[in-house]
């Protein structure tokens, strides 16, 4: 659905204002308590904030850990999805969030793909079909403290590849 949306979107609009008002106004990602408050026009870069409120907030006052997990889960999927374009299978495959200290006040995290680094992915999976990313953003605050540190791995794939692999294994 998401997809069909935003293929209509494309229109009208830019995929940077597809993908910052797309998640902003999505309801999946509006119960995350994050918004995306900066995208570039490649997509290559997001920021988002997520502020401490009473949808997110603890027993003991902080943000919920939950929070700031589901706020950051999907952006670098999404966002690869978008680079990449059709040719290519994309995945979330893990997820590890290391907590650093409380979040008492609204938090900030930035997803970026260098262009040397998409390089090297479509490079990679023309060697080899597939690949895991493994990048490590930081959740931090206003002044750059660190709250939590996660490491997110991302699968990709090429689609003819990906597509073989999935008869062989049925």
């Amino acid at each position: 659905m998401y997809r069909t949306i935003a293929n209509i979107a494309k229109r009208f609009f830019t995929d940077a204002q597809i993908y910052k008002y797309g998640f902003n106004w999505s309801p999946m990602y509006k119960r995350s308590t994050g918004k995306i408050i900066e995208v570039s026009d490649d997509l290559h870069y997001v920021k988002i904030k997520i502020p401490l409120s009473w949808k997110n907030r603890n027993y003991v006052g902080s943000m919920f850990g939950g929070s700031m997990l589901s706020a950051t889960d999907p952006i670098y999927m999404i966002q690869l999805i978008n680079i990449l374009g059709d040719a290519y299978v994309v995945w979330d495959k893990a997820a590890t969030i290391k907590y650093r200290r409380p979040a008492t006040s609204t938090v900030y995290c930035e997803f970026v793909f260098t262009t040397e680094e998409i390089r090297q992915i479509k490079l990679n999976i023309s060697k080899k079909g597939e690949i895991d990313i493994t990048k490590n953003p930081n959740i931090i605050t206003k002044d750059s403290t660190v709250i939590a540190k996660l490491s997110k791995t991302i699968y990709v794939a090429d689609k003819t590849f990906y597509k073989e692999k999935r008869k062989l294994n049925t």
